[in-house]
């Protein structure tokens, strides 16, 4: 997709699901649960404690790639280097996230036509974050800022768009949208590490289809 077509696609689905730790052999399941749970957007995150972290992120993409084809939108997360952002892209990642804002990584990544969602906490780092190029803002942790201080932040800042991780799920998710966040994006409340441990794929795709649902139920 065009860096338009996905930048939309994640503000209008409003939720991105986060692949961290996985198991290799797990993955293609996991990822046809999320697709049959109706998810859109997935995250692989590259796992920084890796010997190789960019070659583990892309057969990790491989994997996703060859169970769901296209049915997902494919990002990296946890970027923190050009470096990865390059192998990201030769990855075929489609989106960038990241806990930080480095003005580097976000120009390489917009220049790699991908859309750039760096993390930010202040007021100052999310104006600094959109002035270096960010498409959306990553606001992170949501979940130790809380409710109240996005409803704040809003008043001055209601044209960068923003995205909440850290505390998301079904439960939560009606609330950061409401406080002013424009999409969410969450992991283990899906990808539940006591479902992935039993092989339940229909658990997680259960939690999956709870989450959609709740984004859906926010926006009719």
């Amino acid at each position: 997709m065009k860096h338009e077509e996905v930048k939309n696609l994640i503000l209008t689905r409003k939720l991105v699901v986060l692949f961290r730790r996985v198991p290799l052999e797990q993955m293609a399941e996991v990822s046809r649960a999320l697709v049959r749970g109706g998810v859109k957007l997935l995250e692989v995150t590259f796992d920084q404690a890796a010997e190789d972290p960019a070659a583990l992120y892309t057969r990790s993409l491989e994997i996703v790639r060859e169970a769901v084809g296209d049915q997902l939108c494919l990002g990296a997360g946890t970027v923190l280097t050009t470096d990865q952002v390059r192998a990201a892209r030769a990855a075929g990642a489609e989106f960038i996230l990241a806990p930080n804002t480095d003005p580097k990584v976000i120009a390489l990544t917009r220049e790699l036509d991908m859309v750039s969602i760096p993390g930010a906490m202040t007021p100052s780092e999310i104006v600094a974050a959109w002035n270096a190029g960010a498409d959306i803002v990553k606001l992170f942790p949501a979940d130790d800022l809380g409710y109240h201080y996005i409803w704040n932040i809003r008043g001055p800042l209601p044209h960068i768009p923003l995205i909440a991780t850290g505390g998301v799920n079904s439960r939560t998710i009606p609330e950061f949208l409401k406080h002013g966040v424009n999409a969410v994006g969450t992991g283990v409340s899906i990808i539940d590490r006591d479902l992935l441990k039993a092989g339940d794929y229909a658990g997680i795709e259960a939690l999956a289809r709870e989450h959609v649902k709740a984004v859906e139920d926010f926006q009719r």
